[in-house]
């Protein structure tokens, strides 16, 4: 694995675009994990996943705890691992221990041996040599270790432990992938102290790691306070290694991590979007924002994103986005959608993801774009500006 900055923005800002290579498949940062189900994103087959936009779509991020129950890890290796078994050769697999809708860990349920998960089989108690035996298995690109991630409301004494229990583990999965010599992932954790999140950054930097998993947000932290930690984090990190941020899904949240220096989101927003039955609309670049207004439509979104069960678009046959070139707008109208939605017919939920990944990777794409050129600060002052001016005409 090989990554490198290539654009940092003036005046001692952290934010940056670099570019990440693996094999022979390379991503431009900062860039989006897309989320998946067993390895793929939960609506899209292998071939639909291939009409997303390239290379921004190779990025995939695989949860080890939904095979506890299947395939048995002895079949999935001797298939040659996900890539083989997915039909994927050139994406880029990475695996992180929780997923933030079937598995989430239980701080109360962990202990000193393991972390606990809900997973589909039920919660279990993942060791460290269970979780390494699933990583040899899969053979993704690269692997968080495992984290003992805790909400942001418990006391000082449990953040310390949480950091001492994820060091741990991150010591015992290394050993036990020596041999493989994969490209681990060192997590950083400890809730909503800035002292244990600076201790836990500069002791995963001293390890032989080839980048960084921020874990432990979106678990109740304020948006304050989840600044605050993002910097002091980032701030204690090399800057020559990747780094992750888990949950940090909406477009405010995204280019508050942008800004802080993070490179790659795992993140389930597009899932969340699409179960809703929600389609993306905000503009992507600064054009589009200018065109937006005359098209939206209050009473059924907000400058995000619209409900596409709504009886306003029953008769709308327009497409999602007029300028997007996904399948779906390319092939179909709000009010096909509208109707699929209504009869429960699961056809929805394809076509919406495919428009809200296409969607959301163009803002990555848009984002990496204003920081080459140095307008990355007037690109988010925009956005925040056209969101806050939609929010109070829908308020008047």
């Amino acid at each position: 694995m090989r990554f490198a900055v290539k654009n940092v923005c003036a005046g001692g800002a952290k934010t940056r675009a670099g570019l990440l290579q693996i094999g022979n498949s390379s991503v431009e940062t900062p860039a989006l994990l897309l989320s998946t189900r067993k390895g793929l994103p939960a609506f899209m087959s292998r071939d639909l996943l291939s009409s997303l936009p390239l290379p921004d779509s190779l990025l995939l991020n695989v949860c080890p705890t939904h095979f506890i129950e299947g395939p048995p890890s002895k079949t999935l290796s001797n298939i040659g691992g996900l890539h083989c078994m997915l039909g994927l050769p050139d994406h880029i697999l990475v695996a992180t221990a929780g997923e933030p809708i079937e598995s989430l860990p239980s701080s109360e349920a962990s202990n000193k041996f393991g972390a606990s998960f809900e997973t589909p089989a039920g919660r279990k108690l993942v060791k460290p040599s269970d979780y390494m035996e699933l990583i040899s298995c899969m053979k993704p690109n690269l692997w968080a270790s495992l984290a003992d991630e805790v909400p942001a409301w418990v006391n000082e004494k449990r953040n310390k432990t949480s950091v001492d229990r994820t060091l741990r583990w991150l010591d015992a999965c290394i050993a036990l992938d020596a041999a493989a010599g994969g490209n681990s992932l060192g997590v950083v954790v400890g809730g909503s102290s800035i002292e244990q999140r600076k201790l836990c950054a500069t002791e995963v930097s001293k390890r032989n790691v080839s980048g960084f998993w921020i874990g432990g947000f979106g678990l109740g932290e304020s948006v304050e306070e989840r600044c605050n930690l993002l910097n002091a984090v980032t701030d204690s990190l090399p800057s020559e290694k990747p780094r992750i941020v888990s949950r940090l899904g909406l477009p405010e949240e995204v280019l508050e991590g942008v800004a802080s220096g993070i490179d790659l989101f795992d993140s389930t927003y597009i899932y969340q979007l699409t179960m809703g039955g929600f389609a993306l609309i905000f503009p992507v670049d600064m054009i589009e924002r200018e065109m937006q207004n005359s098209v939206f439509n209050s009473s059924a979104g907000d400058s995000v994103k619209i409900n596409l069960r709504a009886t306003t678009y029953r008769k709308d046959t327009s497409r999602i986005v007029e300028s997007c070139s996904c399948f779906t707008c390319q092939n179909h109208t709000r009010a096909y959608l509208n109707h699929l939605l209504n009869v429960h017919e699961m056809l929805a939920q394809i076509l919406l993801e495919i428009h809200n990944t296409h969607h959301y990777l163009r803002f990555f794409r848009s984002i990496r774009e204003a920081i080459k050129i140095g307008e990355f600060d007037l690109f988010w002052k925009q956005f925040v500006e056209n969101r806050r001016s939609h929010i109070a005409a829908a308020v008047l």
